[in-house]
């Protein structure tokens, strides 16, 4: 942590509200304060910043987090002006300038958005801005938004290729029980799925302000870990520590000669940002090819189809017991596919045309899966966001 040159550090809305839903000026200036000095210092530093929505709940006349989409957005419309202003004001007394970027889920899925995406953070960086990064609340809708910004902040660690990533919320590490059970133990350094074996995780807590919890900063720890980003949970309460390189927090490491690993944006995003919406079942043949050969799927190895989705969704691909091994975007319709089973693409070419000789999932949109680190909503350790 304290070598890193670029840092990407996501803060929740717990840790910036108060518990009617304003913004907490105190809170946000002594984390500002952190990031200051990081930057001044020389290391180069991303902000990605939830808390829109809560700041526009209090103006609003909104008691907690609306449920309905509509009034999310509207609530993000006004609460994110809010924040950035204070960011603004903040860093300002330290000499910095904040540069807002709003993206949604497709602009790290397609690739013409992730460049533009790519490109303008880079240049804020050259020009010493500190980016601060939220989802497009306003805009997002369920089906193309990455959950929280736990998710995002790996995947924009991954897109500016950081040193580290830091996830703030207010718990100051990730433990072996729930923090206010006699005896919990603080886990220091988690090197992969085994270290979490007997470790249970809990989804946000009850202030309403946050989406997130434990369980996702592990799936999100997970995510940069997979891109070769080390990443250390803890509080925003302990910032100053944390990026001091103080032991504090939870540290999840890259694997020995992974460090120059990085899967693709696209690879992440499937795998740990991407909502399936439906489910092909292969047969065993098809699930060898996938898993061993990374193969392609073709239609002639599955042998049902489950849910309702369009060309280009996400789909996992699930053996004959319902493990899901993989998870690809899929070019046919649900519609289109129950026709197709176990027909090879020659067949389908010379029945309909050249268009069904492809291949249902292609290989380079297909991502395998992996144990999760954790499973939103898994028992409880009464974390927010």
């Amino acid at each position: 942590m304290r070598d890193a040159r670029r840092l990407v550090v996501k803060v929740g809305s717990s840790s910036l509200t108060t518990a009617e839903g304003g913004l907490d000026a105190v809170r946000l200036d002594a984390l500002v304060d952190v990031l200051a000095r990081r930057r001044n210092a020389g290391s180069e530093v991303v902000l990605v910043s939830s808390g829109a929505i809560a700041a526009g709940l209090a103006p609003l006349g909104l008691s907690k987090r609306p449920r309905d989409l509509a009034s999310q957005q509207a609530a993000a419309s006004v609460g994110q002006g809010l924040l950035l202003a204070e960011y603004a004001r903040a860093f300002a007394h330290a000499g910095l300038t904040v540069g807002q970027v709003l993206l949604t889920a497709e602009d790290v899925v397609r690739r013409s958005h992730y460049g533009n995406a790519q490109r303008t953070l880079e240049r804020l960086l050259s020009l010493g801005v500190v980016p601060v990064v939220n989802e497009n609340d306003t805009v997002a809708t369920h089906e193309i938004r990455f959950g929280d910004n736990d998710r995002l902040a790996a995947l924009v660690a991954h897109l500016v290729r950081a040193d580290a990533l830091v996830l703030l919320s207010d718990v100051d590490a990730l433990y072996d029980a729930p923090p206010s059970q006699p005896g919990a133990r603080r886990l220091e350094l988690v090197r992969g799925t085994a270290d979490l074996a007997e470790v249970t995780v809990g989804a946000a807590g009850a202030a309403g302000v946050g989406t997130g919890g434990m369980a996702t900063k592990v799936e999100a720890a997970g995510i940069a870990v997979a891109a070769g980003v080390p990443a250390l949970v803890t509080s925003a309460a302990l910032a100053g520590p944390a990026l001091a390189g103080e032991d504090v927090g939870t540290w999840f490491t890259v694997p020995a000669g992974r460090g120059g690993t990085r899967r693709s944006t696209r690879q992440l995003w499937l795998a740990h940002a991407a909502t399936p919406v439906g489910r092909l079942e292969l047969d065993d043949g098809a699930v060898r090819a996938v898993r061993e050969r990374r193969s392609s799927l073709l239609p002639a190895g599955i042998t049902a189809v489950h849910g309702r989705f369009r060309a280009g969704d996400p789909v996992d691909l699930v053996d004959r017991s319902g493990h899901a091994l993989a998870r690809g975007l899929v070019n046919y319709s649900s519609e289109e596919l129950p026709d197709m089973l176990g027909r090879t693409t020659g067949e389908l070419a010379r029945q309909w045309g050249p268009a069904y000789e492809r291949e249902v999932v292609h290989r380079d949109h297909l991502v395998l899966l992996g144990r999760p680190w954790a499973r939103a909503g898994t028992s409880t350790t009464g974390v927010r966001s």
